[in-house]
């Protein structure tokens, strides 16, 4: 009985976090993005401030009180 031939192996592919679209993992100048396009737009998002988190007044803490 012969044994069954493995199969190869596709590179690994990783979802871009800008855009969604499937990217080669390995070899990928621009991991974890698909492009230059999408790292750059992602990175101009990053520097307007569309990924801050918005800070919540919890009020006077009383360390300023005196």
């Amino acid at each position: 009985m012969a044994e069954p031939t493995p199969k190869p192996r596709l590179p690994r592919q990783v979802r871009c976090p800008h855009c969604g679209k499937e990217a080669p993992y390995q070899g990928n100048p621009w991991r974890p993005f698909c492009s230059e396009r999408c790292r750059t737009a992602d990175l101009g998002a990053w520097a307007s401030g569309d990924y801050a988190i918005p800070a919540q007044d919890d009020g006077p803490s009383g360390e300023d009180e005196g």
